[in-house]
């Protein structure tokens, strides 16, 4: 199961900038968009690297103090505050992101007669702009071509140290945007598996009452039935009367005995249950699934322990996986559970497989779990049949 970002994703992730209605919502006002700037998280990354705007105004005032120099100075300052609150406009939506990124990308333009060469000194806020306001597929590119075209024309000019700061920026930039975008795609990960947490408990409903109507309503309508008929033979023929009577009663008994099994079955588990809910469960989150249709003869406590085990294997499977097909297999003395995902990523905690090897191992079985980019498999092995 994978999940992909589109190309309208927002500059920071969604737990800061909200849905599109609160994104739409947010006045463009000095106050608002300080307030999304805080909220962003960002603001006090980004305070830090705008003192380098001094270069510049340093230049201008060591080569020509006076008004020209007044002038680099209050345009420098004012790229400043527009690059600072990229941060807070970065939660807006993508229209006013774009108008801010064309504000900043103009203003560095109409630098180039008052700065020259000067210019080159800024590559590095123009490359972060990219990726604080523009979608990914759009960022990547013009940001690296960006920065290659200012570092060749650097070192043409021999202005090397814009050149370093143009190579520095390209880094520093792709490893914020890449940041910045790993935030998001976790972010519609876990909201993908909250949507499919409820889709599997409404489908497992959905199977439970399915498979009480199938229970209760086939036993119902013999009883009414069989009450209609001896109502019919009360006065006419007693005895068949009788009979009927005797076999309410019994299907009665038989239904109430089913309907305990069935309930015992929800409230323990038990293979043959944790199989066909996770057949279910599988289908809902677009697993696909091969399953046993039938099952060796388990003793109830290797039933209910091969149960745990495919329960804890099909909840990593749905939360982590990502996979596209999985497989459940159940001999009388092994069950293993595999699939084609990703596999469990290196340092993960491995909490409910720890507790499960130590179950298994209790009952006198080992646990076994091999995980890599092809797909992960558990298999829990126990010792002969007693």
């Amino acid at each position: 199961m994978s999940f992909m970002i589109t190309g309208d994703e927002p500059a920071w992730g969604t737990r800061a900038r909200g849905d599109e209605g609160t994104a739409a919502a947010r006045p463009l006002t000095p106050r608002a968009i300080h307030r999304a700037a805080v909220e962003s998280g960002g603001l006090a990354f980004a305070l830090p690297p705008v003192v380098f705007v001094a270069i510049p105004i340093a230049f201008a005032w060591i080569s020509d103090p006076g008004p020209w120099a007044a002038l680099v100075t209050v345009a420098m300052l004012v790229y400043g505050l527009l690059f600072v609150y990229c941060t807070g406009i970065g939660l807006y939506p993508q229209p006013v992101r774009l108008a801010w990124f064309t504000a900043c990308t103009a203003l560095l333009l109409a630098l180039i007669p008052i700065l020259g060469e000067n210019v080159l000194y800024m590559v590095m806020f123009q490359a972060m702009t990219h990726v604080l306001l523009l979608p990914w597929r759009w960022a990547l590119p013009t940001m690296v071509a960006m920065g290659l075209a200012v570092f060749v024309i650097a070192l043409v000019l021999g202005v090397y140290i814009a050149a370093g700061l143009a190579g520095m920026g390209m880094l520093m930039s792709w490893g914020i945007g890449y940041g910045i975008r790993q935030q998001v795609l976790q972010e519609e990960l876990e909201a993908a598996e909250s949507r499919n947490a409820v889709l599997a408990v409404a489908a497992e409903r959905e199977r439970i009452g399915r498979d009480l109507h199938d229970l209760v309503g086939h036993s119902l309508t013999s009883l009414t039935i069989s009450a209609q008929l001896a109502r019919r033979l009360l006065e006419s023929d007693p005895d068949a009367a009788r009979e009927q009577l005797e076999h309410i009663e019994t299907t009665v008994r038989q239904t109430l005995s089913d309907v305990r099994a069935t309930a015992s079955g929800m409230q323990h588990v038990r293979a043959a249950t944790e199989i066909a809910s996770a057949r279910t469960v599988l289908a809902t989150v677009g697993i696909q699934a091969v399953v046993p249709t039938a099952l060796p003869p388990l003793s109830d406590d290797r039933a209910e322990l091969f149960g745990y085990v495919i329960r804890e294997g099909v909840t990593n499977m749905v939360r982590h996986s990502r996979a596209s097909r999985a497989s459940i297999t159940v001999a009388e003395d092994a069950v293993s559970i595999a699939d084609d995902g990703v596999g469990i990523p290196e340092g993960a905690a491995r909490s409910g497989l720890r507790g499960l090897e130590a179950r298994v191992a209790v009952a006198g079985g080992r646990l076994e779990t091999t995980s890599d980019e092809q797909g992960t498999r558990v298999t829990a092995t126990m010792g002969p049949v007693t």
